[in-house]
């Protein structure tokens, strides 16, 4: 491996074993449930679209999860540890909580990243020399672009928990050597050369009791290379980068709390979790049975924000390598490249040109599956036990205009349903548009961006119904100076009704926080 480039390069806690991307099902570790998504996180931003070397966008790459070296980061300064990797860093830090199952319980830790390859097109010469050049047509009409490309990695480390816990660090080099592959042009036009430079890398395990069965594990990996050259431009100092980096943490005898909504009972000592440049989710399926909520037998730990258990929707034909892609727009778009742009794409990345060979076959029957999909649908007459009728002396009491009536709601029988005049019963108390209350969003499993809003006065705009049956109530902060031109713009924030309070009088101070 050291003078060739590796399509796919696999280690085993510092063997340099080459093998196929992502792990098998008999590798004993798991990771390969978590395959789809975790190849969605390394293949993040890649190439966008339009995916052509000549578009602004494929001008800066490697957005996510960059590891440089620790002094081309702090050149100007330390850096300040985010939730994510958004930002250039030297080093990522996981910090989750488990429990432990099995006294010989083992943790296993599967660090992944891209590795940048600079594909350069070399044009012979007369003399038989090869000159750099940035594009070559051969006789056949392909074109050959300079670009970069990349290659993945990934490195497995494996450690006993008790080791752990007795205090010994474990500590694994999970960077990868440099190499050399050469690929000859038709007719000895020229040539092709790949280069990747040595990424040094290492990745350290450390872990620490919290109480009876319950441990803190760490989890950081950093950029040991040589301090560059101080005037290196990013694009150089990438070639020895981990770019997308993301860590996959597993075992035996383990399971893991989320950090996003974990048990009441360990919600103190998840807070004390500090987490640098990376973000980490609950991996796999929801589990069956009677299991716990909130925990799992293995993580994701990615340099982007995400859900816990995060799944690829089944409708994706594959990946298009864009922020947040919507399959069926980008489809749609690619299909209307013109020839000319479909030729730049193809020489400009291999990738894209699976992707335009994917989006040129596509059969009717897959893309009409990206159209959208429902997957939440209460089965049909049941009725939402948050929305009840109120009684006739009730009812007489709802701030607004008109007769107001219950809702009643079930698939497809929403005709005469109307947001101004519905009503939702919470305590008790007949809630419906022009209604005051007070947002209480749930502790658990509600978005981040809601709990700001906690305590905080509101009032109720109009009722919304999803297509599943539940319905929301749309609000606007009585506080915020922006309430009245959202309201008229129609953008509103959303609670359920068991995420409010009736405001019984008007004597309440408005926009105080409890």
């Amino acid at each position: 491996m050291p003078d060739a480039v590796a399509e796919n390069g696999v280690a085993r806690a510092g063997s340099a074993v080459d093998a196929a991307a992502g792990s098998g099902p008999g590798d004993g570790t798991g990771f390969a449930r978590l395959g789809a998504v975790a190849d969605a996180v390394l293949y993040e931003g890649y190439l966008l679209y339009p995916y052509r070397r000549s578009s602004p966008k494929n001008r800066v790459r490697w957005q996510f999860g960059v590891l440089l070296t620790r002094d081309l980061v702090e050149r100007d300064g330390p850096v300040t540890p985010g939730p994510s990797g958004s930002a250039d860093s030297w080093y990522q830090r996981t910090e989750c909580l488990l429990r432990i199952l099995r006294p010989d319980a083992v943790l296993r830790v599967r660090v992944r990243y891209l590795q940048v390859l600079r594909k350069q097109v070399e044009e012979a010469g007369p003399d038989g020399r090869h000159r750099p050049v940035e594009s070559l047509r051969t006789d056949d009409g392909a074109v050959h672009l300079t670009f970069d490309e990349a290659v993945p990695r990934e490195v497995d480390v494996t450690a006993a928990l008790a080791d752990l816990l007795d205090g010994t660090e474990h500590a694994a080099a999970v960077g990868s050597p440099a190499g050399t592959r050469t690929e000859p042009l038709p007719a000895r036009a020229g040539r092709v050369v790949r280069r990747c430079e040595e990424v040094r890398a290492r990745t350290t395990l450390t872990a620490e009791r919290l109480g009876p069965g319950l441990v803190r594990l760490r989890v950081r990996t950093e950029n040991t290379g040589a301090a560059p050259d101080p005037g290196v431009s990013r694009d150089e100092a990438l070639r020895g980068a981990l770019v997308a980096a993301h860590t996959l943490i597993g075992g035996t005898g383990v399971e893991f709390v989320s950090l996003i909504d974990p048990p009441a009972e360990l919600a103190d000592l998840v807070r004390g979790c500090r987490n640098a440049f990376t973000f980490p989710v609950l991996g796999g399926a929801e589990p069956a049975g009677e299991r716990h909520e909130g925990v799992a037998d293995m993580l994701l730990s990615a340099p982007i924000i995400l859900p816990d258990r995060p799944q690829v929707a089944p409708e994706s034909p594959g990946d298009l390598h864009d922020a947040a892609e919507i399959d069926e727009i980008l489809t749609l778009r690619t299909m209307l490249l013109t020839d000319a742009e479909k030729a730049e794409a193809r020489a400009t990345d291999p990738r894209a040109a699976e992707i335009l060979d994917r989006v040129d076959t596509m059969p009717p029957e897959v893309f009409s599956r990206l159209h959208g999909a429902i997957r939440s649908l209460a089965p049909a007459g049941r009725e939402r036990a948050a929305v009840t009728a109120p009684s006739p002396e009730a009812a007489t009491d709802v701030p607004q205009a008109g007769a107001a009536r219950p809702v009643r709601w079930r698939e497809g029988g929403d005709g005469g349903l109307s947001p101004s005049t519905d009503i939702v019963l919470v305590d008790g108390v007949p809630v419906g548009a022009g209604s005051r209350v007070r947002l209480r969003p749930r502790r658990r499993g509600t978005d981040a961006q809601d709990m700001f809003l906690e305590g905080r006065a509101a009032r109720v705009a109009a009722l919304r119904h999803d297509v599943d049956g539940s319905v929301h109530l749309a609000v606007t902060v009585d506080d915020d100076p922006a309430a009245e031109l959202h309201s008229w713009y129609g953008r509103f924030h959303y609670f359920r009704p068991d995420e409010v309070e009736p405001r019984h009088t008007d004597g309440e101070e408005r926009g105080s926080l409890t």
